[in-house]
């Protein structure tokens, strides 16, 4: 009998390790998590909740927007959003541990909502046991980053966690973060709050994984349409309180001046860490914090080939879905370990398929595959065409004009390579690109023909011209 521990059980990656297994014969699982609900980050603290509370701004902005509609715009009742949504979260959350706890239902299956901590590399410690195991599965998720700004822990700031459960929010704030949290949640805050906001960039544009124009497109978005005050090339340096209790920041602007930004409350989004710290991983050989890479692309920890580290606690791609596939790459290499066919464990490889529910998601950014800088990173022979949400009427009837697309494939037997889309409906049109891109189809084999709903022409557009630049 092969004994796997899980820790993290609840969680997307943990659940899915845990599925797998459990059918497996010769193999004993024991489930541990302390989740207080319990579910896992994305259904508490990540994609889920974070849509929910969203979509109320992009409800209030749509109307707002529309000079078609007159009178004043509603307001966002936040105690009413805070409510749906937890009503909603709980339901979800609730779901996942019937899961687990059917699982735990099974002979050679225990759950334990207990917290757990090594004892030695292959013990583990809760309440008053101690668990022997063959394997461990490490999913204990992460949890919002706090940069090492001085004076921060002598102000109040609000996390993404704490947005997420906010029933006020100030008149105006100052945001520490531009990432993938930030460009979801800074539309929230300006939308739902009426807040003023200055937000802290370090690059010259948001979204680095995408080409410099969707960066600029969606900088003007917001701009535009929620007037936010972006500083770009602006570092932190230090941050106090003001004598009224609201904040201020000094930040390197970009020609190396220290100048000063204040708001009523600072906003942290400055991504998220491993939650692994806690575990007593010291008492073991693992070490995450040993400057390089610990945990291998087969999941496995680089100093311990039985202790496999899945999701948000690995660092890699915190994104749901890909700790999901992870768990699941997980489970098989573990397998093939404990049978001892070394030769069949697999490197977990995915193709980039990112987005992000910019502007209140009525502008989503997405990314399947290459772009144009990572194909030329890849030194490969492409060609690269792009088309503005303007070019087609459909977006303009629907009062959502801005934003583009681009399509990237081989420029030689006209394989889709990547696609990106910064505009309406581009996060459900992904879906369709991943199909062209991990099917690696040939775009000159793709139909073009009108079809409904019309919304995706700026799709029949790519794919036209690419197929005519191929051809040329």
């Amino acid at each position: 009998m092969t004994h796997v521990a899980i820790v993290g059980a609840y969680g997307s990656a943990g659940a899915a390790v845990a599925g797998e297994l459990a059918d497996e014969p010769g193999v004993e699982l024991t489930l541990i998590d302390d989740g207080e609900p319990g579910g896992g980050l994305c259904i508490l603290r990540g994609c889920m909740p974070s849509k929910e509370v969203i979509s109320a701004g992009a409800h209030r902005f749509q109307a707002r927007h529309d000079h078609r509609l007159v009178g004043d715009p509603p307001d966002v009742d936040l105690d009413a959003v805070v409510e749906t949504k937890d009503d909603h979260v709980l339901g979800f959350a609730e779901h996942r541990r019937a899961a687990i706890h059917d699982l735990a239902e099974r002979d050679d299956v225990a759950f334990h909502h207990d917290t757990a901590r090594f004892v030695d590399d292959r013990t583990l410690a809760f309440a008053d046991r101690t668990v022997e195991f063959d394997y461990v599965v490490v999913a204990t998720g992460s949890s919002p980053n706090v940069p090492e700004i001085p004076g921060i822990e002598t102000v109040g700031y609000r996390t993404s966690d704490d947005v997420l459960d906010a029933t006020d929010l100030p008149d105006s704030g100052i945001v520490i973060g531009f990432g993938y949290v930030g460009l979801e949640l800074v539309p929230y805050i300006a939308e739902a709050g009426g807040t003023d906001l200055t937000v802290i960039e370090h690059d010259a544009r948001p979204l680095d994984e995408a080409d410099p124009a969707f960066g600029d497109d969606l900088l003007e978005i917001y701009e535009k349409e929620w007037d936010v005050d972006v500083r770009r090339h602006a570092y932190e340096r230090r941050v106090e309180s003001t004598e009224d209790g609201g904040v201020r920041l000094y930040v390197d602007d970009v020609d190396g001046n220290e100048v000063a930004v204040e708001g009523e409350e600072l906003f942290v989004f400055a991504g998220r860490n491993p939650n692994v710290h806690g575990l007593g991983l010291e008492r073991t050989r693992l070490d995450p914090d040993s400057g390089g890479e610990w945990v291998r692309d087969t999941m496995q920890a680089v100093d311990d080939d039985r202790v496999f580290v899945v999701g948000d606690a690995n660092a890699k791609e915190p994104i749901l879905h890909v700790a999901k596939e992870q768990g699941f790459q997980a489970a098989e290499n573990l397998l093939a370990h404990a049978r001892d066919d070394t030769d069949t464990i697999a490197a977990y490889e995915n193709v980039h398929h990112h987005v992000v529910f910019s502007a209140l998601g009525v502008y989503p950014y997405a990314r399947l595959g290459h772009s144009k800088a990572s194909a030329e990173a890849a030194d490969l022979e492409y060609v690269h065409v792009t088309r503005g949400a303007s070019d087609d009427g459909v977006f303009t009837t629907k009062d959502v004009p801005d934003g583009r697309a681009s399509l990237v494939v081989d420029a030689d037997d006209g394989t889709v390579l990547g696609y990106q889309g910064l505009h309406y409906h581009a996060d459900a049109m992904a879906k369709t690109m991943q199909l062209a891109v991990e099917m690696e189809l040939d775009v000159r084999e793709i139909p073009d023909r009108a079809y409904h709903p019309t919304t995706p022409e700026i799709l029949d557009g790519l794919v036209q011209d690419a197929s005519d630049a191929v051809e040329d």
